[in-house]
């Protein structure tokens, strides 16, 4: 990032030569991220966040036909998702929020019966953020097809963790944050297949190919684009190191602490996410003790973060408030060590001890 916040600080946009240098640095971005989801590269319009391409890809598939008032998605998604269609129901759509059962799991069948002749669009995540269930969403992308409905996928947490290959799919709209491949935070990504019609949801200039307005965020796009680069050439290493760290965690908490349960599908999920129940202990109180301890962990989506209620993937899933608010996610990547995972593990059971030491009720 360093060279493009300072000496090539041209504006890519621009017509002078100052910033042909800085225009480059972004198409080979554009591409580096193509690369990542097997797309090609006039299909990649930068973003500030997952967040925007989510309402972005939303806003487009709505905008394509007016007469459509029907959007279907999960129970379990993101909260950028969530609140846009939940914004919709008080603008007269009709949204089908399709229910997951007790591993997190969705049933295509189900969910292809739920897309109608006036569904404008289906969003469902390609995995879940808290829990690291990945839904079958090249089918229910054909499935949407025949309907013909536009299919989003908010890919945020999958990207980078799991092979994403989008020659040929049935996909429209793909998601992407770089934070989530240890880019910068800020800068995201969508997907937008060739032959799909695209209604920009930023009007300005004629940034992106028209297609998204505002001065680029070179910095950040040429980091991002890097970042998509290093993701691709350590796939294996997410699907098999990464995949050892977290299972080793989570055996190791089940050793030390044997009631510790594992929340969501135990194969069909990402390889860098544990969500585990800790019975009889309150998350928050947890995430307190485990920040003293130089622990990052999280109750849900970081977006969520201080909210009063529990988690809506695990409520959905049909855990009790108390089963809810006794969950905490883990997040695993390729810099974190055995070392690191073992002293994880004496931290967590430790406070999870202090915690039932305070507590006179035995857990439930």
């Amino acid at each position: 990032m360093l060279p493009f916040l300072t000496e090539f600080y041209g504006n890519p946009s621009s017509a002078y030569g100052f910033g042909s240098r800085v225009r480059d640095a972004v198409e080979q971005a554009r591409a580096q991220v193509a690369a990542l989801l097997g797309a090609d590269e006039g299909e990649i319009v930068f973003t500030s966040c997952g967040s925007e391409g989510n309402n972005a890809a939303l806003a487009s598939a709505l905008a394509a036909d007016r007469d459509r008032k029907h959007v279907v998605t999960t129970g379990v998604e993101h909260s950028a998702t969530k609140n846009y269609c939940e914004a919709l129901t008080r603008k007269g759509y009709e949204v089908t929020w399709l229910p997951v059962d007790s591993l997190g799991r969705l049933d295509p069948d189900e969910a292809a019966a739920a897309i109608r002749d006036d569904t404008a669009a289906v969003s469902v995540m390609w995995a879940n953020n808290e829990t690291g269930v990945i839904f079958p969403v090249e089918d229910l992308a054909r499935a949407a097809r025949t309907k013909g409905a536009y299919f989003h996928t908010d890919a945020v947490q999958a990207v980078g963790k799991v092979p994403v290959r989008l020659v040929g799919s049935a996909i429209h709209f793909l998601s992407l944050a770089g934070h989530k491949l240890h880019a910068p935070k800020g800068v995201g990504a969508l997907y937008v297949q060739r032959r799909t019609r695209f209604t920009p949801f930023l009007i300005g200039g004629s940034q992106e190919n028209g297609r998204r307005g505002g001065t680029e965020n070179v910095a950040s796009i040429v980091a991002l684009g890097k970042a998509a680069e290093l993701a691709a050439s350590h796939l294996a290493y997410e699907g098999t190191v990464v995949r050892g760290l977290r299972d080793r965690f989570e055996a190791a908490m089940s050793a030390r602490l044997p009631d510790t349960q594992t929340n969501g599908d135990p194969a069909a999920r990402l390889p860098n996410t544990a969500s585990l129940y800790f019975p009889g202990v309150d998350g928050e109180a947890m995430l307190v003790l485990l920040d003293k301890a130089g622990l990052c962990a999280s109750a849900g989506s970081a977006c969520t973060a201080g909210s009063l209620y529990p988690s809506h993937v695990l409520t959905a899933m049909g855990f009790s408030v108390e089963q809810a608010r006794g969950s905490l996610r883990f997040s695993f990547s390729r810099f974190n060590t055995e070392e690191e995972i073992d002293r994880g593990v004496e931290i967590v059971a430790r406070a999870v001890e202090r915690l039932r030491a305070m507590s006179p009720a035995e857990p439930r």
